[in-house]
């Protein structure tokens, strides 16, 4: 047992209170399991025992600290085996009646030099500069507000002015601000804020009820439980990344369908995604391995795809569908303004950072993506440049790529050639074809040696009898054939 008092060390600590200013003494309750001591409780049964724990206590004298928490709690106690860990002071007291009374106490306490304390309220002209603030933060086209790394704001700390969110008084302030101004509120970032529990946030379902993405990344939760204080929201988004209590479990799914139960309706949950074809879509188990249908596939899809009508491709799509579009960014990459008609849609996640517009920028379902690819400019598509790579295969899902040459034929940009790679996940349809489920675009300037081959006419072939037109099934019988022998098509048909 340490009772000797020492002088706190040397290290900055970031959250520790600043020279000169002294923060309200903070307790803490934590129920011990088994008996200390032994014998039984005043009751006759066995003892239950609570640690309590005062941070940083190692800096105050005992005497003086027991005394002024004996002074403000309800109840008389005895502390049993005090002594320091670390900065902390602790002991243990016996039942629960008296650790509730001593939990009451926390904050009351004001060091015996009586200094300003974090805990105070922000004061009127500090609470305006922090609207201030938070109104640069804000983004009321898409109703999001920023508070990431809010402690180190370059216009508050110009001020000196501390908003820390981890303590309650700065996040009330933050709260009723909200309440007052932007309660439509739907995504706010609150990341990078040291956040360790989310007490503080309960009444945030009040404040903004229309809140439907919520950023927690790179804060110190460290359970799952915490997320219970805010289950009145109706989140469509959560981010956890960088938080201790992702550590806590075995593998991503276990992760998701624990914090989709704090969510849940009651209602048993659905069983890990995995991509399900209807009925109406199921075809007779496939004959070939289903890439010998990307031959018949592509140049179908981008038939449609180049017509004036776009519409037809529904067939091609999963009623579940996914699609995006993305602009790399390289040394191909042409100014913005040539182009302004696939930018204002880039999903690319390197450059955007808003979860709210990641998420608008992914089009769900066979109409949505439909309607988005009929959005974009007219095309026509050099067959001849296809190049096909196949990522991943098995019996009832195909990954593949598709790189080409495009050109625009309408609009400001017409005849303007550019390259890009499309990669399609695929399930079998019912007539024998692919069903798309996910469908990633991406779109870049065309090299100068792309230019010089885009739309060149390949070199007849010298032939002395026509050739006659496969049908479908038969142009899948000769790519798989083809496949399989290592002979080019043309051979492989004779």
């Amino acid at each position: 047992m340490a009772e000797a008092h020492e002088g706190p060390r040397g290290r900055y600590v970031p959250y520790a209170p600043r020279s000169g200013r002294l923060a309200n003494i903070n307790i803490t309750v934590k129920r011990e399991p088994g008996e200390r001591g032994g014998g039984a409780g005043r009751d006759g049964g066995r003892r239950s025992w609570f640690k309590i724990t005062i941070p940083y206590g190692k800096k105050y004298d005992k005497s003086w600290l027991l005394s002024s928490i004996q002074n403000l709690c309800s109840v008389p106690f005895t502390p049993v085996e005090f002594h320091y860990d670390h900065n902390r002071a602790q002991f243990y007291v016996e039942d629960a009646t008296t650790a509730s009374a001593l939990k009451q106490v926390s904050r009351k306490i004001t060091d015996r030099d009586n200094y300003k304390s974090l805990q105070n309220e922000l004061k009127p002209e500090e609470i305006e500069q922090l609207k201030l603030c938070m109104s640069k933060r804000y983004d009321g086209s898409q109703k999001a507000l920023d508070l990431k790394s809010l402690r180190v704001d370059p216009d508050l700390v110009a001020q000196s002015i501390d908003v820390v969110l981890n303590q309650r008084s700065s996040m009330g302030v933050v709260l009723r601000i909200i309440e007052d101004n932007i309660p439509e509120l739907q995504s706010l970032n609150l990341g990078s804020n040291r956040l360790f529990r989310l007490d503080d946030l309960a009444e945030l379902p009040l404040k903004a009820p229309a809140l439907k993405v919520l950023d927690l990344s790179r804060n110190e939760l460290k359970s799952e439980r915490e997320l219970d204080k805010v289950k009145g929201l109706k989140l469509e988004e959560l981010w956890l990344d960088g938080n201790p209590l992702c550590d806590s479990f075995r593998d991503q799914s276990s992760y998701i369908r624990s914090v989709l139960h704090t969510w849940g309706d009651g209602h048993e949950l659905p069983p890990p995604i995995a991509f399900d074809v209807e009925a109406p879509r199921r075809c007779r188990p496939a004959s070939f391995p289903l890439f010998t249908k990307i031959p018949v596939f592509s140049p179908r899809y981008y038939s449609v795809y180049d017509s004036s009508d776009r519409q037809g491709l529904l067939d091609a799509y999963h009623d579940g569908a996914c699609c995006s579009l993305s602009i790399p960014y390289g040394p191909h990459t042409p100014p913005r303004n040539s182009l302004n008609e696939y930018f204002k849609d880039s999903r690319n996640v390197k450059k955007l950072k808003d979860p709210t517009m990641r998420f608008k920028l992914l089009k769900h379902t066979r109409l949505n993506v439909v309607a988005f690819l009929n959005e974009l400019p007219k095309t026509q598509h050099d067959v001849n440049s296809f190049v096909v790579d196949i990522c991943a295969q098995t019996n009832t899902l195909l990954c593949f790529t598709v790189h080409g040459i495009f050109k625009e034929v309408d609009g400001k940009s017409r005849d303007s050639v550019r390259a890009f790679t499309r990669m399609f996940i695929a399930v079998p349809a019912g007539n024998s074809g692919l069903c798309i489920v996910n469908d990633e675009l991406f779109v870049r300037g065309a090299s100068p040696e792309e230019l010089r081959k885009a739309f060149a006419l390949p070199t007849p072939t010298p032939s002395s009898s026509p050739v006659p037109t496969l049908s479908a099934e038969q142009q899948e019988m000769l790519a798989a054939f083809a496949m399989q022998s290592g002979m080019n098509l043309e051979w492989s048909q004779k």
